[in-house]
């Protein structure tokens, strides 16, 4: 006798009316297709579970998790009055799964595994998050690792779900302290750089306020730098002065001197 002759004199809502929503129960799969599975509770109508109630995260197909002839525990998610229809779950009431993940969502987790890109924390979805790399601080982060360890605790925000794919993106950036002000941030030469520009722009002005072209004003720095070397030879080396002395004359010092320096 199959389900629906032994369902006939079953009057409509009965069945339902022995369960209750949340309620647990053991049964028996009996058929399982493409989109989950057939369970027999014992009360004259198979309940489904469908792909989706499964497991927490994604299942690629209900033969993967149950099969036929298979006793498991399963908990009442919907009752169809009307229809006389039972939704069952094989997920623990209570469970977070991915369709309860939204973005903005702060949650805790454990760090499963490392990367070079980034770190996989288990949020208890059945399905690890992605925590990158660039979402592990207000800074460049060179290695995962510098950052969390695997087995570490952490707190962790939903950036991103793609629950087709069964992707989730995470982020622990904007549970950090924010990063200083920029102005706290600036080197202590800053003053320094701001008067150093002062001069350039009272040279490019000029002693007169007349505008200087950059050529000129680099001209002016060149000479000027000049000027000084000139400044630091004359005080570092001896000179020979002379005013209206004859040629012959001046050889007869140097070759004086030439003599004095070699000891004779």
């Amino acid at each position: 006798m199959g389900q629906e002759e032994g369902t006939l004199n079953i009057p409509p809502r009965k069945v339902v009316k022995t369960l209750s929503v949340g309620q647990e129960v053991e049964g028996t799969v009996k058929r399982v297709t493409d989109f989950g599975a057939f369970v027999d509770i014992g009360v004259g109508r198979d309940g489904l579970v469908h792909v989706s109630e499964m497991g927490a995260g994604r299942v690629p197909k209900p033969s993967d998790v149950v099969r036929e002839g298979d006793r498991i525990t399963v908990w009442i998610k919907e009752l169809d009055r009307d229809k006389n229809r039972i939704s069952l779950s094989m997920i623990t009431p209570g469970t977070m799964t991915m369709r309860d993940l939204e973005e903005g969502m702060v949650i805790s987790g454990k760090v499963t595994r490392l990367e070079r890109y980034g770190a996989f924390v288990d949020i208890g979805v059945g399905r690890d998050g992605m925590l990158h790399v660039k979402e592990m601080g207000h800074g460049y982060v060179e290695k995962p690792e510098d950052v969390v360890q695997i087995g570490q605790a952490i707190q962790v925000q939903i950036v991103g779900v793609d629950r087709r794919r069964g992707r989730i993106d995470l982020s622990i950036k904007e549970l950090l302290p924010p990063p200083p002000p920029q102005h706290e941030m600036a080197p202590a030469t800053a003053p320094q750089t701001a008067k150093a520009e002062e001069n350039v722009v009272a040279i490019a002005l000029g002693d007169e306020g007349d505008f200087v072209s950059p050529f000129e004003m680099a001209f002016k720095e060149a000479n000027r730098g000049d000027r000084g070397a000139r400044r630091e030879r004359r005080k570092k080396t001896r000179v020979w002065e002379y005013e209206e002395e004859d040629e012959e004359d001046l050889i007869q010092r140097t070759l004086a001197h030439h003599r004095k320096s070699k000891g004779q």
